[in-house]
């Protein structure tokens, strides 16, 4: 099992947009099967390859009992509807806000192999695939509150007791900080 630490907002790696997969090899294959373990042990809709740590344009989904990943995803919204439902991340653990989405979309991307693929999706697989992108581009979910329920939201987040840490693992233990050792030489 390659269950790895999960970064948490604070962590420069989340607000920094990630680079295209150029190769479709075994790495990209340990990628997807590290950031699906890693999304079903933390018991997530989804998880995007910054939040582990690596800055690519790859995504995990799990939502109504269908796994899937994308990589190098362009999503386009399907109609004009929206719809406004409590969100939650795993780098944010523990609170959910009320984020407005687009409804339907329709995401292209590649699979772990280069094969192209479609995906269209309603309600919590918008939600998720939208999500994940926004990860994929540095943006956080708090980023698309509106402004009032954002710095209301930012000042609950101040206090959180994960505040300072840098990661978890998803049993909810923390990461330990390396420790340096000098050589008294």
């Amino acid at each position: 099992m390659s269950v790895t630490p999960i970064r948490l907002m604070g962590d420069p790696v989340l607000r920094t947009p990630a680079a295209p997969v150029v190769d479709f090899d075994a790495e990209l294959r340990q990628l997807v099967t590290d950031l699906t373990e890693t999304m079903h042990a933390a018991g997530g809709a989804g998880l995007a390859a910054p939040q582990i740590g690596v800055g690519l344009r790859v995504f995990t989904w799990y939502v109504d009992g269908e796994v899937g990943h994308l990589v190098n995803p362009d999503v386009t919204p399907i109609g004009v509807e929206d719809q406004i439902d409590p969100e939650g991340c795993l780098s944010i653990p523990g609170f959910r806000f009320d984020c407005r989405r687009h409804l339907h979309i329709a995401a292209t991307g590649w699979n772990m192999h280069g094969d192209p693929v479609r995906i269209e999706g309603s309600y919590m697989l918008a939600r998720a695939v939208q999500h994940e992108v926004d990860h994929l581009d540095g943006v956080l979910f708090v980023d698309r509150l509106d402004a009032e329920a954002r710095e209301a939201a930012l000042a609950v987040l101040r206090e959180a007791e994960w505040q300072g840490e840098q990661a978890y693992l998803p049993a909810g233990e923390p990461v330990p900080t390396p420790v340096v050792k000098v050589s008294p030489h």
